[in-house]
């Protein structure tokens, strides 16, 4: 979510995910040739005038469609010319969350997010914290006693929210340091990852990662971020399908997108294929207010008429809530 560079090589010998995450494609010009496009048909700029680097996998890059310009999942990541138009009401901070000390956001009731690292493996181009200070947040550099020590003083907190950036591009070494620092907070009872890893990289569920979050001995919830049932492909399966028989809980949260996923059809998709892979939709966010994405907002109304559609189409149990996050209030703000 950030333009950190990943921590991807401090354990040896290198993985294949981290291998992955070492050779993200970080050029326009790159990334639409590997797609057959120019950059004059799909308003393409280069990521530096934007301010907020590009970044993405090439495994994810595989799955896009070869020649397409309108390709939902090229659409997540390309920079576009309309990112440098400023919109009324987009900022750079939509949530409120540059007050976070010592990289904990202590937003709701019962539950404490631990910011522990700016570096993702791919930049999505709608992304709340594209503009997020991660560099004055001591955490990110690993040092979590302060963080540790909020979680430990506080006994209403019963869930640890590990996020980031994305937690899961830190290595199992740098994980499992955070993880042994929770093993004497006895109030701490669940622990929840938030990680768009298994779907960019999917080779970054191992075994190892799994026993040693396992090791915790706490019930843990993996909350992935898919947006398109394009991106739910056999290798992104086989890695959720580690983590449900590791005995991890799986819910996905999506972001509406215009031009990506704001249709029945594909929300429809999307909620079937996450149903397949064993994950259950868990909210559909309507896009936070951030500075460079007002392009791909979709009106309220839309949003509601979407959801009583997709209540029509689909089981109870597929239909994610349809939610905004107010910063202040107590609790996300449900609206379908």
């Amino acid at each position: 979510m950030s333009a950190a560079t990943p921590s991807a090589c401090d354990a040896h010998p290198v993985d294949a995910w981290q291998h992955s995450l070492a050779n993200v494609v970080r050029n326009v010009d790159t990334l639409l040739g590997m797609l057959g496009l120019e950059a004059a048909a799909v308003d393409a700029v280069a990521a530096a005038s934007t301010g907020f680097a590009l970044r993405v996998p090439r495994e994810y890059v595989a799955r896009m469609r070869h020649g397409d310009p309108h390709d939902p999942l090229l659409a997540q990541v390309l920079p576009r010319g309309a990112e440098r138009v400023a919109t009324a009401g987009f900022v750079t901070d939509p949530l409120a969350e540059t007050d976070a000390e010592d990289g904990v956001l202590h937003k709701y009731h019962g539950r404490m997010l631990l910011v522990t690292t700016g570096a993702c493996a791919v930049h999505c181009r709608y992304c709340f914290r594209r503009h997020f200070p991660y560099a004055e947040q001591q955490a990110l550099r690993g040092e979590w006693h302060a963080a540790l020590a909020a979680v430990a003083a506080d006994h209403d907190v019963r869930e640890l929210i590990i996020s980031g950036g994305d937690p899961l591009t830190l290595s199992d070494r740098r994980l499992g340091t955070l993880l042994d620092g929770l093993a004497g907070i006895d109030h701490l009872r669940r622990l929840r990852i938030h990680t768009r890893l298994p779907v960019v990289i999917p080779s970054r569920l191992t075994d190892a990662l799994l026993a040693r979050i396992n090791a915790t001995g706490r019930p843990w919830t993996l909350v992935i971020h898919a947006n398109h049932a394009q991106e739910i492909d056999a290798s992104v399966r086989a890695a959720l399908a580690r983590a449900r028989a590791a005995g991890a809980v799986l819910l996905n949260q999506a972001v509406l997108l215009r031009g990506v996923n704001d249709t029945v059809a594909a929300q429809a998709a999307l909620c079937e294929a996450l149903g397949d892979a064993g994950v259950v939709p868990y909210y559909l966010h309507l896009l936070d207010p951030v500075a460079g994405a007002a392009h791909f907002a979709t009106d309220e109304a839309d949003a509601l008429a979407l959801m009583r559609a997709l209540r029509a189409r689909l089981p109870g149990w597929l239909v994610p809530r349809l939610a905004r996050e107010i910063p202040g209030e107590p609790a996300k703000t449900v609206l379908a």
